[in-house]
């Protein structure tokens, strides 16, 4: 991709309305320039391989074909334009599959314009903008995983075990069978598991498992 002078942009934005909006932004922002605005993914991904711009404003709620799986597939076909969503969903776990999708930046639709040309200035020179918030609950979202991992190693092997077991389904009486424990002994370890990670049910007992492992993502 040559790059010039003038920062190339494609939208995929499904709202006219705002669309428009984003279009006028570009066009009366020097050094900026529309190459492409697009109302759903399906024709995003035919004609932006194409145009291969410098970046790309993806919105995820579009019709068919949402934001998030259209940036997966642009960069699967190595696409080298800059992809940053711009969005009004600010969940965690929207935020972390538009990153892990090839997204290098989030920002949230009520931003500035400012702020939004400040961001496709950054990510043009390599950054990787987010809005305030965003850049937030992403911070608040490592530091619980790394409480959640820090708890879960202050476990014995035997506890961790039993934790497992918990978070497959198992009753006490079927993780004592499995173990060859008593059933007051698996009290005891369940006990002691709950106060080491901060926990006073099984459900959240079981949360925190996951959490650690990364085999879900808790909504906040």
């Amino acid at each position: 991709m040559q790059r010039t002078n003038i920062i190339r942009v494609s939208i995929v934005e499904d709202d006219d309305r705002i669309r428009d909006l984003f279009i006028e932004l570009l066009e009366d922002t020097e050094g900026f320039r529309c190459v492409g605005a697009y109302e759903n993914a399906e024709l995003a991904l035919k004609d932006i391989p194409i145009k291969e711009p410098d970046l790309v404003l993806m919105d995820i709620n579009l019709p068919g074909i949402n934001g998030i799986e259209c940036v997966r597939t642009l960069k699967a076909n190595s696409l080298k334009s800059e992809i940053i969503m711009l969005t009004v969903y600010e969940d965690i776990n929207r935020i972390f599959d538009s990153l892990e999708a090839g997204a290098i930046g989030y920002l949230i639709k009520s931003s500035t314009d400012d702020e939004i040309i400040d961001a496709m200035k950054t990510a043009f020179r390599g950054g990787a903008p987010m809005s305030a918030q965003i850049a937030r609950k992403v911070v608040q979202s490592f530091r619980k995983k790394h409480d959640s991992e820090s708890e879960m190693e202050q476990l014995t092997q035997r506890e961790y075990e039993i934790l497992t077991h918990l978070s497959e389904g198992l009753m006490y009486k079927e993780i004592a069978a499995k173990l060859f424990l008593s059933l007051d002994t698996i009290k005891t370890h369940i006990k002691n598991i709950y106060q080491k990670i901060h926990v006073r049910t099984r459900t959240e007992a079981v949360i925190k498992y996951y959490e650690s492992v990364h085999v879900i993502k808790k909504n906040e």
